[in-house]
């Protein structure tokens, strides 16, 4: 399996032939990504866990499983990474725990599933497929999700699983500029939390998504997340939302979604960006960026990716970098950081 040079071009598009198809895309989150702040090895751990992604997908969709297959063991690859605020490497709360969130749709039956606000699902994309499968809902949130999902086979872990200093550290210091004069909650604007976590500088972008196309050309899309730092009373953002952070369907595209959740929420913006694909026939990758277009008018920011039933993909974003990448139907991978 071939990795593409020249991993960081001009465009952020993977500079590859017209007629290329391709079979998976996936991104680690948006935001404040610079290079300038970026050091060599934490840029080759980010290329090398993105790449793992890929070839894990990339792996069962030439055995010829399933896109749910896939999209499945991408995400899992990248939640058990402490990169990326999923899983492993979720954010915390203000109340110094981690809640994640996570959703999945088949392109084929728009049968979805997804859960939210859980602490103890290692994989929490996977109890999303699970309550997609295996109930007659689509989202289950807290202690009941967590109930179906170890009694379903997710595997479970204990919440301290989820700590790592860096994220802690990041809590701390996002609860310190809120103590200087900026207490109230529902008067701070995210935007004025300049943390430097692990390589970025906000505090709710890290969410992680895969789409995949499968040889009986069926499509997929999930979506995983630890949410937004120092967040409180429960909020949930758009990633197990569908429609919202996720939607698929076989007709336009599979579509995850990065960003500031409240945003994509009142955006609709995996559908908003499906529709734009039915109604307006427009091409996969000029919805994407017109649903961008449409988030930064609003105040949000973020990223989308997208992939249709040709092969064609889709990977927009207004922030200075996203954690992204593809895999062709030959193999060749190409991961993708800055603008």
């Amino acid at each position: 399996m071939a990795v593409v040079a020249g991993l960081y071009s001009c465009n952020g598009q993977p500079a590859t032939s017209e007629g290329t198809k391709y079979i998976m895309v996936i991104h680690g989150g948006a935001g404040t990504i610079e290079k300038g702040l970026m050091t060599a090895e934490k840029e080759k751990a980010y290329t090398d866990a993105l790449t793992a992604a890929l070839q894990a997908g990339y792996h069962l969709l030439k055995e010829g499983r399933s896109s749910l297959d896939a999209v499945q063991a991408a995400i899992n690859v990248m939640e058990d990474s402490p990169l990326f605020n999923a899983g492993k490497g979720a954010v915390f709360t203000h109340d110094g725990k981690n809640e994640l969130d996570a959703s999945v749709m088949d392109g084929q039956t728009l049968k979805a599933g997804a859960v939210a606000g859980v602490t103890n699902i290692r994989n929490p994309v996977n109890a999303a497929r699970a309550v997609m499968e295996k109930s007659e809902h689509v989202m289950m949130v807290g202690r009941g999700a967590e109930q179906f999902a170890a009694a379903n086979g997710c595997d479970t872990v204990p919440p301290s699983y989820f700590f790592t200093q860096e994220r802690w550290d990041q809590l701390q210091r996002t609860i310190r500029e809120e103590e200087k004069g900026r207490a109230a909650y529902n008067d701070f604007n995210p935007r004025d939390s300049k943390i430097y976590g692990v390589t970025e500088r906000d505090k709710k972008f890290g969410t992680v998504g895969a789409v995949a196309l499968d040889k009986n050309n069926n499509l997929a899309a999930g979506t995983s997340t630890g949410g937004m730092t120092n967040k409180r009373y429960g909020r949930v953002g758009d990633s197990p939302i569908i429609g919202a952070g996720t939607y698929c369907n076989n007709a336009t595209a599979g579509i995850s979604c990065t960003g500031w959740g409240e945003y994509y929420i009142r955006s609709v913006a995996a559908h908003r960006m499906s529709s734009l694909i039915e109604l307006k026939h427009l091409p996969v990758e000029d919805a994407a960026k017109q649903v961008i277009a449409e988030i930064g008018e609003m105040g949000g920011d973020g990223g989308i990716i997208g992939l249709d039933r040709s092969g064609k993909v889709a990977m927009e974003f207004n922030t200075s970098g996203m954690y992204r990448g593809t895999v062709d139907e030959s193999g060749n991978i190409s991961v993708y950081i800055y603008k």
